[in-house]
């Protein structure tokens, strides 16, 4: 129970939200990996990275005349100009010991310099930038699958590509005896995947309570244009000297701003709406449009999708909660009136009215965990709508489901005379994973003028093992 404040964030936003301030969290760098949030508090709303639909491309040409489109942020010219191309392992620095199981990498010394100055060198993995500047490289083409979504800079010509591509240079350098090759400068191209959710951004399931489904939404944390202090240079690699007022940076540090700046923008039109409304207006008008060959991880990378800043002004719908409701929450989580007082330091108390199961608390989003994928499951989730749209309105739920799963909502209609009024509802979900890790589904509420979405998503233990980094991340306190 106490991983819910086991630092200042946790403690800090609860009082935010006490005081009607929203605070948003960065969903961490840790992905792909499941389960690597590094926050989940249930009254904040925590974002995952995603894609522009722009992009960064870097060419490599070899000798052979092959071309090969990679990924970096590469401002030097080589003038199209061919060099000696050598394989890191074909490099090591024998004279300090070295063999070509460390060269390949290009590790730090590794590399001879008379073997290698002069020339562009292939690495495998990403970590040979450093070692390449110091024996005097001209370029560095770099092979994995860690960075191959982010654009970075580096401190000489470089470029990050793809394992194949990488093998298809290397065969290339052992089919001749003069291989050449050059890296191009990097253009601009659009994305037409996009969003897609970046590998670094954090997944869940929830590390807390997975039945609460985090991250809440997805913005844009990939190369990013940022202000950027001009007495930093704006790369720690060794030999970098540039110094700029702008840089491009990803991060889910670069995607929780975005979200900050589009629920002051939703407070603004709404100034006494409390932060789990603003949290519900962003959810529930996401863009669901997520290509899911391209986001395996479904609601656990993305939660309710690409924030829509716009269509949040006028959500029709509000998932609403208060103090209280959060503090039900954490009585039914095992907390003690004793804990409870210690962190709130006011004179809240768990009664009988607690929430016995996470599911009680009354979240846009709808996550159940299931034991295993052979039995029959069941389970239900009570929710209450508050009517921000139009007075006399009539809402029908339509559920969207895959094969084997089946959800029903009681009632299916929801029929409002005024603005404020509230409807509650009950959502059962029940059927067989089928040997499935994880299942989404959707709800959504349509009046003729409003569609209010909720994701939906069943899972079992499995989802916790299967698919870094840094631990960078950034609060912003909307006041």
């Amino acid at each position: 129970k106490s991983i819910h404040f086991k630092d200042a964030l946790s403690v800090g936003s609860f009082h935010a939200m006490k005081h009607g301030v929203l605070t948003v969290f960065s969903a961490g760098n840790l992905g792909p990996y499941p389960k690597s949030l590094q926050n989940y508090q249930p009254w904040t709303i925590i974002v995952g990275a995603s894609t522009l639909d722009r992009k960064f491309i870097t060419k490599v040409k070899t000798g052979n005349n092959r071309t090969y489109e990679g990924i970096s942020l590469n401002t030097y010219d080589l003038q199209e100009k061919l060099y000696p191309i050598i394989y890191g392992g074909d490099a090591a620095n024998k004279g300090e010991g070295f063999d070509q199981n460390s060269s390949r990498n290009c590790l730090a010394n590794s590399l001879d310099e008379k073997l290698v100055k002069g020339k562009i060198i292939l690495c495998e993995g990403d970590q040979g930038i450093s070692e390449a500047f110091r024996v005097g490289a001209v370029g560095v083409m770099m092979q994995g699958e860690a960075s191959i979504d982010i654009a970075i800079s580096f401190p000489l010509p470089a470029c990050y590509l793809q394992l194949k591509d990488a093998a298809k240079v290397l065969t290339y350098i052992r089919s001749t005896s003069f291989p050449t090759a050059t890296i191009f400068k990097t253009i601009e191209l659009r994305d037409s995947l996009a969003p897609v959710v970046a590998s670094f951004s954090s997944r869940g399931p929830n590390n807390a309570v997975p039945e609460i489904l985090k991250p809440d939404v997805i913005a844009p944390g990939v190369d990013i244009i940022a202000s950027w202090s001009p007495i930093s240079l704006i790369s720690k690699n060794f030999g970098e000297t540039r110094k700029l007022m702008f840089n491009i940076i990803s991060g889910t540090s670069m995607a929780c701003p975005h979200v900050s700046g589009a629920a002051a923008y939703v407070k603004s039109f709404h100034l006494t709406w409390s932060p789990a409304a603003i949290r519900s207006a962003l959810m529930t008008t996401a863009v669901a449009c997520i290509n899911s060959e391209n986001n395996l991880d479904a609601e656990f990378a993305y939660g309710a999708g690409q924030i829509d800043p716009v269509k949040a002004v006028n959500p029709g719908l509000i998932y609403d909660a208060d103090e209280g409701d959060y503090v039900r929450f954490l009585c039914g989580q095992g907390f003690n009136t004793t804990d409870l007082q210690q962190i709130s330091g006011d004179d809240n108390i768990c009664s009988n009215k607690t929430y016995p199961s996470a599911r009680d608390l009354n979240y846009p989003s709808f996550a159940l965990k299931v034991q295993s994928s052979q039995q029959h499951f069941r389970g239900s989730f009570r929710r209450t709508v508050t009517n921000v749209g139009i007075p006399y309105s009539k809402y029908t739920a339509n559920v969207t489901a895959p094969e084997g799963l089946h959800i029903s909502v009681n009632p299916a209609v929801l029929s409002f005379t005024s603005v404020g009024e509230k409807q509650t509802y009950i959502l059962t979900i029940h059927g067989k994973m089928k040997n499935h890790t994880l299942l989404s589904a959707s709800l959504i509420w349509n009046d003729g003028n409003f569609r209010v979405r909720s994701p939906i998503i069943v899972f079992n233990e499995r989802a916790d093992k299967v698919a870094g980094s840094s631990n960078l991340y950034l609060i912003i306190i909307i006041i």
